[in-house]
């Protein structure tokens, strides 16, 4: 059955900012969704011993042992806009809480709330879409980055989201030209652009091929 303009009208509203019993449902499945693109990101972010690193847009983190198997005392924090995602987040992760190797906290989505040069590695993926001024946003993830630091920006092709059905009005979509565009207004270097495909199922059940890419960046 094809799904309701109401139901993707809903379906785009959580995945801006995942709210309630509902938020939750899309988180399960964009962890499960997503899973290669967050792998990619943190694979391309050479992890090592007592790394500090800070996600944007963690989601329900069902993917923090992935990271801390990295290497020893890696500190992770994450940052979400959504109340529902980090209290989510702490109760997947409380064991890893009680190890005080995690932190999870709340934010505005536009200031990051942590000092200059606080975090070897910082990654997100499929939140740019949604960044209300994208160069300000990467000015302030440049300002925490600490230098010779590793930055992996994840999002899936303008190309592929364009064919999605809740894809409408809160989405700001890119391909490689249009992002590196962006990334030359700011002071971040471009170490590799990594191109990936994928088959994967949509949000509303149907199996997609998505192209995806991981942009790698430094900061000087």
């Amino acid at each position: 059955m094809e799904p309701k303009k109401i139901e993707l009208i809903e379906l785009e509203r959580q995945l801006s900012c995942p709210t309630g019993d509902n938020g939750i449902k899309v988180a399960e499945n964009m962890n499960y969704t997503n899973i290669k693109m967050t792998l990619s990101s943190i694979e391309n972010l050479e992890l090592k011993n007592e790394d500090s690193i800070l996600e944007i847009g963690h989601g329900n983190c069902g993917h923090l042992s992935k990271i801390l198997e990295k290497g020893n005392a890696i500190q992770y924090f994450g940052l979400e806009i959504s109340d529902t995602m980090k209290n989510e987040a702490e109760r997947i992760n409380k064991d890893f809480i009680l190890n005080n190797t995690v932190n999870f906290q709340i934010y505005d989505g536009n200031t990051i709330p942590f000092p200059d040069n606080s975090f070897d590695k910082l990654f997100t993926v499929n939140t740019i879409y949604f960044w209300s001024d994208p160069i300000s946003f990467l000015n302030e993830i440049f300002r925490v980055l600490k230098s010779n630091g590793i930055f992996t920006l994840t999002f899936a092709q303008k190309k592929f989201m364009q064919s999605l059905p809740f894809v409408k009005d809160k989405f700001m979509l890119y391909n490689n030209d249009t992002l590196k565009e962006l990334i030359s207004k700011t002071n971040f270097i471009v170490l590799d652009i990594i191109n990936k495909t994928e088959n994967v199922e949509s949000k509303i059940g149907d199996f997609v091929e998505r192209e995806f890419t991981v942009m790698k960046l430094t900061k000087k």
